[in-house]
């Protein structure tokens, strides 16, 4: 018990004192982790742990995240992705997987070692990326979903991955196999290990048939008669049943785990529980993920590293180079540009997490020697490392070059047009916007940067350029020296502040509206100028609230007067707070303003409550 407590807390410690410190500097949570590894791994080699252990158990993480990818997908929505799931993702995994083999073919390897290493490398890690993409708000962006379409495509190319290795035996091998991993390190128990080829496939057929029923059939009985118990622990305990059932069913015959686990959550997706489960497994799944990134990062042997350093780099540029070539190939063939086709590109070039099972599995089916399989996990481990670095570099060059709107050789329309009102943006909030200038016989010039998007809503006969807003020669040829308001509803909240503040301080006579992201963001672009900010949820909070008090028994009236009071003090302390705000600087270091917060509270709050009060006598 005492060992086991002690490499809880180990373990715990490292991620929650490693992952701050590399979110404050701007380095993601995954690069935390992977660093709090390897700081504890001489400490966890002194409490002798199995790492490999360890991280085969933490790898129920991956399955728990796809599980929750799938409940947020709709079966409608990855109908629509089928496109990119073979094209894509098919093209990805044979073009990488002939790359790296021949590659490998040159560095004289036998053919079906050769092979081998291409198949191991041609996958890329689901964890990893997922778990970024969420974190930086771009798995539901274009490049986003074209990098989830190819994972998606990688789980299911495991089986037959699986089914080929045995056949690329080495006979100069075979008595050594087994040392890496008994079993072939796949999970243990497999029920159509001695079936015939076309056998163990209808069984394996029959089982994703049998987890689409269970979600159809049996899922929803199971949480109706769980949730007339009225205990959430009970609920939590039936979430995690139903994960960990699946993953078992999927590793019985074969299968993926993550894979099963997503097509059930896909079956749930419209389910009256989807939300309800996605708040139970998401704990599970963040420290499981956590501790699966940790355990990479103790995994790294550090004294084979050093010895082998040289062939570990190579082998670890060779992966990411041709993955990152074949991927900018794909991408562009299948019509992504700009900004979705770096991040396709950037996403993917590591070695993924199944290389670490498809690596025992190889040795145990003598195909590789136990020295290459430890160069292997070396390489693996460096180009998972290696990928935090790439979305870093992705921010801060790429997404920055890219707001200059010069990818691809795209070039920023002419603007041959001076109107009095310029917007910026015509995503889902420029777009109304614009028609409702345009109503009102207001002309627009609007700029937009995302050149599909701009596609559709030229054919509809919206007149929008080309072009990067915030930069001043495009804004000098939109006539802002003339212009009398600047609209800005962009989505990035980087490319929002740089425009409110070149506009502020350079066209003080322009008026600027601007949207914000949240509450803090109006404390910044208050700061930088700008005296009308709106909230993008604003609002439409404010309507919930309305509604919220009619369903409380108040009448339409006295709703919408309790709203507007809320609306009004609301607004009344923010002018206050917004001059004591500090840019860069947290609210709860910033001791004046704390200050400042909890007196207007004391002010306000009775007032409020006054109000209130007066709203609700009037009705009686």
């Amino acid at each position: 018990m005492t060992g086991f407590l002690i490499l809880a807390f180990v373990l715990l410690l490292a991620g929650v004192v490693a992952v701050p410190l590399a979110s404050r500097f701007g380095l993601g949570s995954v690069l935390g982790y992977l660093l709090a590894g390897m700081a504890i791994s001489p400490l966890l080699g002194t409490l002798r742990v199995d790492v490999e252990a360890l991280q085969v158990f933490a790898e129920f993480g991956v399955v728990m995240m796809l599980f929750i990818i799938g409940l947020e997908m709709e079966p409608k929505r990855l109908w629509d992705m089928r496109g990119k799931l073979f094209s894509l993702g098919g093209g990805q995994v044979l073009l990488t997987t002939l790359a790296i083999t021949g590659i490998s073919l040159i560095n004289q390897q036998p053919w079906q070692t050769a092979l081998a290493i291409g198949l191991v490398l041609a996958l890329s890690s689901t964890a990893i990326i997922v778990q970024t993409l969420n974190e930086k708000r771009l798995l539901r962006s274009e490049g986003g979903e074209a990098s989830f379409s190819v994972l998606l495509v990688q789980d299911v190319a495991v089986i037959p991955i699986l089914a080929l290795i045995p056949l690329l035996a080495l006979p100069e091998l075979a008595g050594a196999a087994g040392a890496h991993g008994g079993e072939g390190g796949h999970g243990g128990i497999d029920m159509t290990e001695n079936l015939s080829g076309w056998l163990a496939a209808l069984v394996r057929i029959a089982a994703v048939g049998a987890v689409v029923g269970i979600g159809v059939y049996l899922i929803r009985p199971l949480f109706r008669y769980i949730a007339a118990a009225n205990l959430r622990e009970l609920f939590t305990a039936a979430a995690l049943v139903v994960v960990i059932g699946i993953a078992l069913l999927m590793s019985l015959v074969g299968l993926s785990p993550a894979l099963g686990a997503f097509v059930a959550g896909v079956v749930l997706a419209t389910s009256e529980y989807r939300h309800e489960l996605e708040s139970d497994i998401e704990p599970f799944k963040g420290l499981l993920l956590g501790l699966f990134f940790i355990t990479v990062g103790a995994g790294i042997n550090f004294g084979l590293l050093q010895a082998r350093l040289g062939e570990v780099v190579f082998w670890a540029v060779v992966t990411i180079a041709a993955k990152f070539a074949v991927l900018f190939l794909v991408g562009w063939f299948y019509g992504l540009r700009r900004q979705a086709l770096w991040l396709f590109s950037l996403s993917l070039p590591q070695a993924g997490e199944f290389a670490f099972v498809l690596i025992a599995f190889a040795v145990a089916n003598a195909v590789f020697d136990n020295a290459l399989a430890d160069l292997l996990l070396l390489v693996v481990a460096l180009t998972m490392l290696v990928t935090p670095l790439l979305f870093i570099f992705y921010d801060k060059v790429i997404a920055r070059a890219y707001c200059k709107g010069n990818e691809a050789g795209e070039e920023a329309d002419t603007i041959d047009e001076e109107n009095s009102v310029i917007i910026a943006g015509r995503g889902r909030v420029g777009g109304i916007i614009d028609r409702m200038i345009q109503a009102a016989g207001f002309a627009t010039t609007v700029i937009d940067y995302d050149s599909k998007h701009l596609e559709l809503v030229r054919k509809f006969g919206f007149r929008t350029y080309f072009g990067d807003a915030t930069r001043p020669d495009l804004l000098r040829s939109a006539g802002i020296g003339n212009a009398k308001l600047l609209i800005v509803a962009l989505d990035e909240r980087e490319q929002i502040d740089k425009l409110v503040k070149y506009v502020a301080a350079n066209y003080p006579h322009v008026h600027i509206t601007a949207r914000a992201i949240d509450r803090n963001h109006v404390y910044d672009l208050w700061s930088f100028g700008c005296r009308d900010i709106i909230r993008e949820t604003y609002d439409s909070s404010l309507r919930m609230g309305r509604s919220a008090y009619e369903a409380l028994g108040m009448d339409r009236q006295q709703a919408q007067a309790a709203a507007d009071a809320f609306e009004s003090n609301d607004r009344a302390y923010m002018p206050e707070v917004a001059n004591l705000y500090k840019v860069g600087v947290p609210f709860h270091e910033n001791e004046p303003l704390m200050e400042k917060v909890m007196e207007l509270r004391e002010k306000w709050d009775p007032v409020l409550r006054e109000q209130m009060d007066e709203i609700l006598k009037r009705g009686r």
